[in-house]
């Protein structure tokens, strides 16, 4: 079943592994632009996925876009790369000191059918599902029902 899903995971297995993050606007600016950015030291730009779905803490505070990871690059501040001096201004110095991320870049960010609601008390960090954990789930309940938040 894939109602409230969009095409880019219609076509996707269902047991695809999907990393689910939590953005700021800022960040999820530059999600629109086609990428999300991550510092090296986070636990999930080790973790294998192909696709990465995005909770959105404002102006809405549930699960509202997915799209394929279809490359990961590593970049040092000051050197070439995806971000710019602006985009680590905006989505890496606010959280954490570094001057390591991993750049996921994405294919097109598509709109889910039908967002995935907070239920919970929101969500922080990553957590990880599968496509078919997205085609079922109405509330953030539904993607933890099975496993825990990691």
């Amino acid at each position: 079943m894939t109602d409230g899903v969009g095409s880019v995971l219609a076509e996707a297995s269902a047991d695809a592994r999907v990393c689910v993050v939590a953005t700021r606007p800022a960040t999820f600016e530059r999600c629109r632009e086609g990428f999300y950015p991550a510092p090296a030291s986070y636990d999930r730009t080790d973790e294998p996925f192909e696709f990465m779905a995005f909770y959105r803490t404002a102006p809405v505070s549930a699960v509202t876009h997915v799209a394929r990871v279809v490359e990961r690059v590593d970049q040092h501040r000051s050197e070439p790369g995806p971000l710019s001096e602006r985009d680590w201004t905006a989505t890496i110095d606010p959280f954490v000191d570094t001057d390591a991320v991993v750049v996921f870049e994405l294919g097109d960010l598509e709109a889910l059918a039908s967002p995935i609601e907070n239920d919970l008390r929101g969500l922080r960090g990553a957590w990880y599902c599968t496509v078919g954990d997205l085609w079922g789930a109405a509330t953030l309940s539904d993607l933890t029902a099975d496993d825990d938040p990691s």
